[in-house]
C-alpha cells in the first residue's frame, strides 16, 4: 500500500510503498477514508536528526477518519464496515485521567512509551491504519469523512481549550483568536455559538483577517506592533476576557499577555517556543490572570464535537489533495499557504 512516511528528520516527507498491516489481538484496521496534514506533522519533520525521539520510517496522520476493514482475535465492540474517527491522544486507559476518557493527560504514557498515532507510531496517511484499540474510534454515521478528519485535532483542540473558559464568557465580554488559520477557524466557529462574547481576530495578512470575519469573528485586527493597542482600543479598560494562541511564538504571546484583562484567561494552543512566565506575576499584570496550555482533548469532548458537526455548526475550510499529491499538503503547509485544513484522501 502507500504511504506518506518521514524517513529522515530534516527533510521532507516521502510517498513509499510499504506492507499493509494486519491486526493483531485487540487491533483494528481501518481503510483510510481521509487524514488531516497538521502543524504537528511540520513540528515533527523539523526536529532535528540528534535525539529524535521516534523510530523511523513512520507514517504521518494523527488526524484520521476510516472504515473498518478488519478486527483482530478479542475484538467484538466494533463491526467491519463501521465508519469511525480515530480518537488520537492514546494512553494506557486506565490510569486516573484514561478512566474519565482523558487520555490527552495519560499519566503513564510516557513511562509506557506510549503515543499518538503519526506522532510517534504508523499513522493515517495511508491506505490502511492500525488502530490499537477499538475505545479509540467513535462512530460518525453519515458525517462526510473529508470534513470530519480534522474534528479529531483542529476541532476537538480548540473546543478543548475553550470549554474551561466558558463560565466566563457571558454577556459583555471579549475573546480573542490569535492566528485563523485550522484551528483558530474552528475556534472561531465554535466562540460564537457556544458564547455571546464579541470575538476579536489577529492574523498577520487582510486575507486571513477577512476569512476571520466570513467565519464568525466581529472584529479583524493585523498581528503586528500595533496590535496591544488596536485591541485594546476596542475592548476599552476592560480588556479581553479570554485569548486563545493558536500561534505560540513569542511575539503573540506578549500580544495575548497584552490584551488580557482582570480575571482573565491566556490559553497557549500553538506549538510555538514562546513562554508566558516571564509576564506573569504580582503588579506585572491585572488580578487573577491565568495563564494555561491544553493539550487536545477528551474521547467524551470528540464525541460532543462531532455532534457540533452534525448540527451544522461547524463548517471546517479544507482543501483536499489526493494520497499521489499528498506531500504537496506538506508544502503548502510549510509555507503557510492553507485557508484551512489540508486533507489527503487516499481513495
Amino acid at each position: 500500500m502507500k504511504a506518506i512516511q518521514i524517513v529522515k528528520p530534516g527533510n521532507e516527507p516521502e510517498l513509499r510503498e510499504v506492507d499493509k498491516p494486519t491486526p493483531g489481538p485487540g487491533q483494528v484496521l481501518l481503510k483510510v477514508s481521509a487524514a488531516g496534514a497538521c502543524h504537528s506533522d511540520d513540528f515533527v519533520l523539523n526536529m532535528p536528526a540528534h535525539g529524535f525521539p521516534y523510530s523511523l520510517p513512520m507514517t504521518l496522520g494523527h488526524e484520521g477518519v476510516g472504515v473498518v476493514a478488519e478486527t483482530g482475535t478479542g475484538v467484538d465492540n466494533v463491526s467491519e464496515g463501521t465508519a469511525v474517527a480515530v480518537y488520537g491522544p492514546w494512553g494506557c486507559g486506565v490510569c486516573h485521567f484514561c478512566s474519565r476518557g482523558m487520555e490527552n493527560y495519560c499519566s503513564r504514557a510516557a513511562e509506557l512509551s506510549i503515543t499518538p498515532p503519526g506522532l510517534g507510531v504508523d499513522g493515517a496517511m495511508a491506505e490502511y491504519m492500525l488502530v490499537d484499540d477499538p475505545r479509540h474510534l467513535v462512530p460518525i454515521g453519515d458525517l462526510d469523512p473529508v470534513r470530519t478528519a480534522p474534528l479529531t485535532d483542529p476541532g476537538l483542540t480548540p473546543y478543548h481549550a475553550i470549554k474551561a473558559s466558558l463560565p466566563k464568557l457571558v454577556g459583555g465580554t471579549t475573546a480573542v483568536v490569535i492566528g485563523a488559520g485550522g484551528l483558530g477557524h474552528v475556534a472561531i466557529q465554535l466562540l460564537r455559538h457556544l458564547t455571546p462574547s464579541r470575538i476579536i481576530a489577529l492574523d498577520v495578512t487582510e486575507d486571513k483577517l477577512s476569512f476571520a470575519k466570513e467565519v464568525g469573528a466581529h472584529e479583524a485586527v493585523l498581528s503586528n506592533d500595533d496590535a496591544v493597542d488596536n485591541v485594546r482600543a476596542i475592548t476599552g479598560k476592560d480588556g479581553a476576557t479570554a485569548v486563545f494562541d493558536f500561534v505560540g511564538f513569542q511575539p503573540t504571546l506578549d500580544i495575548a499577555i497584552g490584551v488580557v484583562g482582570t480575571m482573565g484567561d491566556v490559553v497557549i494552543v500553538g506549538l510555538g517556543d514562546g513562554a508566558a512566565t516571564a509576564k506573569v506575576g504580582m503588579f506585572t499584570q491585572p488580578y487573577e490572570v491565568s495563564v494555561r496550555a491544553p493539550y487536545w482533548g477528551s474521547r467524551s469532548e470528540l464525541m460532543e464535537v462531532l455532534e457540533l458537526a452534525r448540527d451544522g455548526v461547524l463548517d471546517v475550510s479544507v482543501e483536499k489533495f489526493a494520497l499521489d499529491d499528498g506531500l504537496d499538503a506538506y508544502r503548502k503547509l510549510a509555507a503557510n499557504d492553507l485557508r484551512g485544513r489540508a486533507v489527503v484522501v487516499p481513495g
